[in-house]
């Protein structure tokens, strides 16, 4: 696209007389530091009729700079400094990289600018910095001006290495290339490459009537910003300020004014004018395209009659299934879905998106053809009657009352956006497929950019000043960080009053902040977007410059997902969705014990799915498992599938408002009030409380006659909250709604206010629907099949142990066995097994921590094909010692999965190290080391003997169980004081968080069981210091805070030795939180509390033998006022209480061991009170 020379002309006096010719954006990033409009703006306020972009090996900021610089009147110059490898090497010399600078001139140009940058990144070895080759340079130079690159570039530094023959050589090169459109580049900077090859690139312009062309290469806007430049280049290099060998700002290089770049040149003075010539000669933009897709079809005409061919085949196979599963409706019933389609067929066909609609259903049916889960739609999308006939989507649109137009507004016209959500796992897959079938050249992922934010910024600029990192850290913290309201560094010095304080006070803290300041809100670094692909019809470096990122093998556009879509690339979102992995998985399990289940078919009225949902047992299930979710669900008590999708619209800052009124209307002690009679209809489903976007577009289209196109376009209008554009929807509202209904004015207005409060935060109805059915989906199972629920559930929260013990907790809470992990019985993975007369999930081999879900995978494919292993010699033999080392035999001791060869835990984790020494031995003996992880082979060695005196006491035990669990699994320390806990009342965690405590500032006492496992002083944003600590009981792990000097020592005690206590907390919840916050008022450790405690601890003899080794250990926990008491069988079949003494101290650990000891036969442990009265 040519650009017209922006105002009167480079011939007068209007402008500078000057172009900067050589600035980096901040996309050269960690370098530069301007952003592409902030450049425009300064061009502008500096008087430069044109500014030149050369970003390094990108054009990341062209399209940006291209739309700033035309908007603020500047001619934006698009260019690249493009790494060059240095021809006529020697052969085996490592290669030398040089800089060139090239413009666009035309839109060829362009076009081979955008094949150069990708070549850099695409055709490198991978192992050197983005650069290119002469030869590549030669086959894309046309349409391109070049410069030199002052002492960056091959030509200056030859001259500066003093080899003026090679630098002719050189120059032999560029000048076949570019002919009249190379220019020499000179720089005044100061940098020894420049100055000592200076005169020398002077006399060959000269000798070769070569233009020579003024430059200052630029990183800021301003020579204030040259501190902060030196401390991004630290942080970019991972360097310090105060060290001396590191790369360094240079001072010039920022973006000097016109005069003083005059008079810098004053002695060459047409190497300045030459700036405007280069300018003029690249007239040229990064251009804006129409969507660009490949055809399906062949050609436009061809996409449309495949559509309708399709998306009726497809409607009649979609109703079809539904006469088969609900049999045939009211006559007619089918006409409405055939109008439906062939309304929205003709607008996709009008719109010209049908080639759209057929790449998206092409790649969903082969996912689908594979087994790879696809989601039931997202997003608006899942309204189209098109896209369920095409099995894009899985809702029936008229069944929930789903409007088109929220997806494809005929009256604005906008690319369609399907939003998918395949299988986590197996996303890729379908990624793949994509560029297999349109080629790996024309399928690409979208950049994105993280920025130097305001906690990060501060971290960085903090490191490489080299200030503390408590320091920074605290003060970085200070900074407030909500999600949705992220604070910058000014904001946050004007509003955190310690912040301010430091800043004034701190001279080192003032500078930290001056320069964060400073870099915050630049970019960091590249990513790749999480889901977004684009697809082209051709090569697509022939339309948008590529990137490589080394962690994935597929291109990248240099362009973000808003610049991408502007060049006429269309983004396909393949998402990736837990949950749907989990359902597949759950009826994976279900099969294997020959239950069959087709989620799809699901009724929607199931009573025990919706038992489960009023009760708030929905921890797992998907988009209602939060704490205040399920306060939700018990409160609404949701009896159809609307409610589920009106609850998940509703449960949002501002919307949740609405809940407790939706509630109580729903269970009929709140009347439904309709704002008007007319909108009954379509409020109806709500309870008369606007939920959903659509209904704020059905409300327009009844009361004042709009189109559903133009309700959407009213709804836009109200969530941008444009004055202008708000009045002129006010006044078409209000008209219409006199004449359509004869609505009077006061009233329609007082219509359009109510309207226009809800349509702020309505929820799109079609994301919802979808999002709850799969939401149903997983209550269903967890209500019918709870065991498999669990399992799979937890097969893809493997490595995140807080959420396994969360599950752990919730199935033994819902009756759910879970058996520990087993060598003989464990898969890798978790899964369901036969349990007594019922059903049990099996803990996984894989989910135990530091063992590798792999080599589990090998160690149960060698149980199946070999048989069990029987004893730890077994195991020795053939366990292949360089696949699994000591941390994992030890793990899985540590967990009891060795518990059914040999129940001594501590004794197999002892002698880990002989198993692999026998196992290494006899892996040396094998004639072939071909055997994988395990293999057979002959006995080796004598067998294992266990330590004599490896035990692990309770405590002890509970420790390495955690360690390998992440959590505690069988017990959990507050355990062996659950006597004492009982007698005091204690609550545990899980059954605290769900009391109803209101956010009004009300607290609830409690006591407590606890395990304080941390303790750490915290200083709050008022100056006041607190104890954080963090606390645990067998139900969950969560913060407590401390305000009380004395009791935080106390917690600081405990914490120091692990130790475990009688808590009183007081409970309050912020408004907006979910969980409620615990401040403890005392702590009383159970070592006292026990000392103080009267327990008798009965102990059944079964042999008079027990009485030696059980009089021993006993002798070690006198010391306080618990009763022991022997109960021995006489031989005339009486008993005989015997008294061992009234002085012990007791606990859940002690009487674990005494039951260990030969001769032992039970033993039972009771609050003395309850056993004197037992006993009379």
């Amino acid at each position: 696209m040519l650009v017209e020379s922006c105002g009167s002309g480079y011939g007068d006096a209007m402008h500078s007389g000057y172009v900067p010719l050589r600035i980096f954006s901040s996309f050269t990033m960690l370098d530069g530091a301007m952003d592409p409009k902030a450049i425009a703006a300064q061009a502008k306020t500096q008087g430069f009729p044109a500014a030149g972009l050369t970003d390094r090996n990108g054009l990341y900021a062209a399209m940006a700079f291209s739309d700033a610089a035309k908007k603020a009147g500047v001619q934006p110059v698009v260019g690249t400094m493009l790494g060059l490898a240095r021809p006529d090497m020697p052969e085996g010399v490592p290669p030398v990289l040089d800089w060139i600078a090239l413009y666009a001139q035309n839109e060829r140009g362009y076009d081979n600018l955008c094949a150069l940058v990708s070549a850099a990144h695409l055709e490198r070895p991978i192992e050197l910095p983005a650069h290119v080759c002469f030869e590549t340079l030669a086959r894309h130079c046309d349409g391109l001006v070049a410069l030199t690159a002052g002492g960056e570039g091959g030509l200056a530094r030859l001259f500066a290495e003093d080899q003026p023959a090679r630098a002719g050589t050189y120059a032999d090169r560029l000048q076949a290339l570019f002919g009249d459109r190379l220019f020499v580049e000179l720089c005044r900077r100061d940098d020894p490459v420049e100055m000592a090859a200076e005169q020398a690139l002077i006399d060959l312009a000269y000798d070769r009537d070569l233009p020579l062309v003024a430059t200052n290469p630029c990183c800021f806007t301003d020579s204030a910003f040259g501190d902060a430049h030196d401390a991004m280049l630290c942080i970019a290099n991972s360097t310090y300020v105060e060290s001396e060998d590191r790369p360094r700002s240079c001072p010039e290089a920022w973006l000097k004014p016109a005069a003083q770049m005059k008079a810098l040149f004053a002695d060459l003075p047409e190497a300045i004018d030459n700036t405007l010539i280069v300018a003029q000669r690249c007239a040229v933009m990064a251009p804006w395209r129409k969507p660009i897709l490949p055809s399906l079809a062949g050609d436009r005409d061809g996409e449309a009659e495949m559509l309708r061919r399709d998306a009726r085949a497809g409607l009649e196979a979609r109703l079809d299934r539904i006469a088969e599963l609900e049999g045939e409706g009211a006559p007619g019933w089918r006409e409405a879905y055939h109008e439906r389609l062939t309304f929205e067929v003709d607008i996709i066909i009008q719109m010209g998106f049908p080639g759209y609609f057929l790449i998206v259903a092409d790649f969903i049916k082969w996912a689908k053809d594979h087994d790879i889960p696809v989601g039931p739609g997202r997003g608006s999308g899942a309204g189209s009657v098109v896209a369920w006939a095409l099995t894009i989507t899985d809702l029936d649109p008229l069944k929930l009352g789903l409007l088109f137009e929220r997806f494809l507004n005929p009256e604005r016209v906008s690319m369609p956006d399907f939003d998918i959500d395949f299988c986590e796992t197996r996303r890729g897959e379908v990624i793949r497929y994509v560029q297999e079938k349109y080629g790996r050249d024309q399928v690409a992922q979208i950049i994105t950019f993280g920025k130097l934010k305001a906690r990060a910024v501060l971290k960085d600029t903090g490191r490489v000043l080299q200030m503390s990192y408590g320091q920074v850290d605290r003060l970085a913290k200070l900074v407030p960080n909500h999600p949705t309201d992220p604070w910058d560094l000014k904001r946050a010095l004007n509003g955190v009053p310690e912040l301010a304080k430091e800043y004034a006070n701190d001279n080192q803290v003032r500078r930290l902040l001056d320069l964060a300041t400073k870099l915050e809100g630049l970019p960091r670094h590249s990513s790749t977007h999480a889901a977004g692909v684009v697809i082209g019809d051709r090569p697509l470096a022939q339309l948008v410059p590529l990137y490589r990122d080394p962690r994935s093998d597929m291109p990248v556009t240099q362009f973000d997902m808003k610049y991408v879509e502007g060049a006429g690339l269309v983004k396909f979102d393949f998402l990736g969705l837990k949950t749907l992995s989990v359902l597949q998985k759950a009826v994976k399990l279900l099969n294997k014990r020959g239950v069959e289940i087709d989620l799809a078919a699901l009724p929607w009225d199931d009573e025990a799915t919706y038992g489960l949902l009023q009760k708030g047992d929905t921890v797992g299930v998907f988009q209602l498992e939060s704490e205040g979710m399920r306060r939700t669900l018990s409160a609404v008590r949701p009896t159809n599938f609307g409610d589920i999708i009106a609850l998940v619209s509703l449960y949002r800052p501002g919307p949740m408002d609405n809940i407790p009124s939706f509630g109580r209307r729903k269970q009929g002690t709140e009347e439904i009030v309709y704002p008007h009679a007319l909108l009954e209809p379509i409020l109806a489903e709500t309870y008369g409380i606007f939920v959903y976007q659509e209904q704020v577009m059905q409300a327009a289209q009844i009361l004042a006659g709009y189109s559903l196109g133009g309700a959407d376009l009213l709804r836009r209008a109200m969530g941008k909250k444009i004055k202008a554009e708000m009045d002129a929807q006010r006044a078409t509202f209000v008209e219409g709604c006199l004449s359509a209904n004869g609505i009077p004015k006061a009233k329609a207005n007082e219509l359009f206010d109510l309207i226009d409060k809800f349509a702020g935060y309505g929820f799109n109805k079609s994301h919802a629907a979808a999002y709850a059915l799969l939401a149903y989906q997983t209550a269903w199972l967890k209500a019918h099949h709870p065991h498999e629920f669990y399992a799979a559930s937890m097969c893809y929260d493997m490595a995140l142990t807080d959420k396994l013990a969360i599950f752990v907790d919730d199935a033994r809470r819902m009756g759910v066995t879970m058996l520990p992990p087993c060598i003989h019985a464990s898969q890798a993975e978790f899964d369901v097994e036969v349990h007594g007369e019922g059903l049990a999930v099996r803990y996984a081999l894989g989910a135990l921590k530091s063992v590798g879900e792999g080599a589990m995978e090998k160690l149960v494919a060698e149980r199946t094909s070999g048989g069990a292993f029987t004893t730890l010699d077994a195991l020795a033999t053939r366990v292949d010692p360089r696949l699994i080392n000591k941390r994992q035999l030890e793990t899985l001791a540590a967990a009891g999965a060795f518990d059914g060869v040999e129940a001594n835990r501590a004794g197999v984790h002892a002698v880990a190290e002989t198993i692999l020494a026998i196992a290494a031995r006899t892996h040396a003996g094998r004639t072939s080391g071909q055997g994988g992880l395990f293999g057979d082979g002959p006995q080796a060695g004598d067998a294992i003997k266990l330590p004599a005196n490896a035990r692990w006491s309770l405590s002890e035990k509970m420790e390495q169980e955690k360690e390998a669990f992440g959590f505690y699994f069988s017990a959990h320390p507050v355990d062996r004081h659950a006597h004492i806990a009982r007698m005091h009342g204690a609550r545990s965690y899980t059954a605290l968080s769900e009391l109803v405590i209101p956010d009004d500032g009300t607290r609830a006492g409690a006591t407590m069981a606890l395990l304080i496992e941390d303790a750490r002083w915290r200083t709050s944003a008022r100056g006041k210091r607190y104890m954080m600590a963090q606390v645990s009981d067998a139900t969950g792990q969560f913060l407590a805070t401390c305000f009380d000097d004395a009791v935080a020592k106390d917690l600081e005690d405990a914490a120091r030795v692990g130790g475990c206590g009688l808590v009183t907390v007081e409970l309050d919840r912020r408004p907006g939180e979910e969980a409620p916050r615990v401040s403890i008022k005392r702590i009383q450790p159970f070592e006292n509390l026990a000392s103080q405690a009267r327990f008798v601890l009965e102990v059944a003899i079964g042999d008079a033998a027990a009485f030696r080794p059980l009089a021993a250990l006993l002798a070690e926990h006198r010391g306080a006022k618990g009763e022991v008491r022997a109960r021995l069988a006489l031989p005339d079949g009486g008993e005989a209480m015997v008294m061992l003494g009234r002085d012990f101290l007791l606990d859940a650990e002690l009487a674990e061991h005494v039951e260990t000891l030969p001769g032992v036969t039970g033993v039972e442990m009771k609050s003395s009170d309850a056993r004197l009265a037992l006993v009379g």
